[in-house]
């Protein structure tokens, strides 16, 4: 465990100790110094009393159990900090931020792009650095339009919860490196595939600089098929500091055949607004602006 733990001591290229800084540095998450901690405790035990393995084995096995089911949480905090809403701040007291993910899409982003200019919302696109090296002008359109363009990871593995720090880091890393030199700027936060991660995230995020962002609310549109149960699901309990998750790549598609997404948005667009909320950009929220 202390041997991962050293793997991320080696700043990246890109992000050294001596390049500024966006995000305060406030420790490694309790869960994972606890777990050192406690795999330290439970060696030095063993090596005192090996006759009581099984009881050590056992506490072992409690401790991995713990840590992944918190992975298995997407709005935790238990793994280190995750923006599940907006900060508590007096800019975000009419703000709601409307995130995209899974994108770019071909077919679906270009109209999705027209339809924001429509009602002048600027949305955060959590991209795929895979396809954005595939579909390069989206990107740099994103950008040119006004949204914020984020990082998403490279590939969208689905085994990203059980990967290593190592794996991690190059995983991140690559889309970071992606997602810059095609839009012309850096990514400020990281959404994990699915939400799914593991306790070895937090740390390769403060290497690359990089804050984890999950959601208020969402839709479940890459599956649900009615843009009134979309919707619903993610107008009941609309507040401010919400945030709110939709889909344009992977976007499931209404009976008619349209993207979901350019179903539901002019209705949630309309919903918020009679509610006297304003949409911004993950970006436009930081406190610390």
């Amino acid at each position: 465990m202390q041997r991962l733990i050293n793997d991320l001591s080696t700043p990246p290229q890109r992000v050294t100790a001596d390049s500024p800084r966006r995000w305060p540095h406030t420790g490694y998450p309790a869960m994972l110094t606890g777990t050192a901690a406690w795999h330290a405790i439970v060696l030095a035990s063993w090596l005192c009393v090996p006759s009581a393995w099984p009881w050590w084995l056992a506490a072992i096995f409690a401790n991995h159990a713990i840590f992944t089911v918190a992975g298995l949480l997407p709005r935790t905090t238990l793994l280190g900090p995750n923006w599940t809403r907006l900060p508590a701040h007096p800019r975000n007291a009419d703000a709601i931020a409307l995130t995209i993910d899974d994108g770019p899409d071909p077919a679906v982003t270009p109209q999705l792009l027209d339809l924001l200019d429509a009602f002048q919302v600027r949305a955060t696109f959590f991209c795929i650095g895979e396809k954005v090296q595939r579909h390069p002008e989206l990107a740099r359109e994103i950008v040119k339009r006004g949204h914020a363009l984020e990082n998403h990871s490279q590939i969208h593995v689905h085994t990203f919860s059980v990967t290593l720090p190592g794996a991690l880091a190059r995983e991140i890393d690559t889309a970071q490196r992606t997602l810059e030199d095609i839009s012309g700027e850096r990514p400020l936060f990281f959404r994990a595939p699915a939400g799914l991660r593991n306790l070895f995230l937090e740390p390769v995020l403060r290497r690359l600089d990089l804050r984890l962002a999950a959601w208020t609310r969402r839709g479940y549109d890459t599956r649900e098929r009615d843009p009134h149960v979309v919707t619903k699901r993610l107008l009941d309990g609309l507040a401010p500091r919400d945030i709110l998750l939709l889909h344009d790549g992977n976007a499931a598609r209404t009976v008619e055949g349209k993207p979901l997404i350019l179903a539901v948005l002019p209705r949630v667009i309309d919903a918020a607004r009679r509610r006297h909320l304003r949409f911004v950009t993950l970006r436009d929220a930081r406190a610390d602006e």
